[in-house]
């Protein structure tokens, strides 16, 4: 069983505010009443250790704070290729072990990937321009990090 409870945003768009369920791999619909679904609310996967996988629509452009919190569980994901914001604590706690950022994120904030204590690479765009400090806090096997030279990395990004 997967249901989704949905918000209207103020642009016309839909934000997914609430899930329930208990299946292994969640898909998020890509409209809901005929119009796309752009975000991914704060905490609305929080601790659901049963996902192993999220498939995400194209359409979002937000991951909110907390979303993938304690998915500890989580090891295929994704990411939209309209995604441009990851907010604070996004996937903090979860078990993903590889991910690509798609070319639209400019920013990795604070806390996103904090204690992801089995993060071993991360692919960020080109066009990345900041890496926010404790981004990392806690990701003891990040081995590889790929980011292009422009990038400014906080020095406290693994604090």
């Amino acid at each position: 069983m997967q249901h989704f409870t949905f918000k209207a945003a103020d642009d016309g768009t839909f934000c997914a505010v609430s899930y329930e369920g208990n299946e292994p791999h969640v898909t998020v619909p890509d409209t809901y009443c005929g119009m796309p679904v752009t975000i991914i609310y704060d905490r609305l996967f929080k601790g659901h250790t049963e996902i192993t996988s999220v498939k995400l629509p194209d359409s979002i452009t937000d991951i909110g704070a907390g979303a993938f919190d304690g998915c500890t569980g989580l090891k295929e994901l994704t990411l939209p290729r309209e995604l441009r914001n990851m907010w604070q604590y996004a996937f903090v706690r979860s078990s993903i072990e590889h991910l690509e950022l798609p070319e639209k994120v400019e920013y990795i904030v604070p806390f996103t990937f904090q204690d992801c204590k089995q993060l071993k690479s991360l692919v960020c765009p080109k066009g990345l321009k900041r890496i926010g400090s404790w981004a990392f806090r806690g990701c003891d096997a990040l081995t590889e990090l790929t980011v292009s030279p422009e990038t400014e990395i906080s020095p406290k990004a693994r604090d």
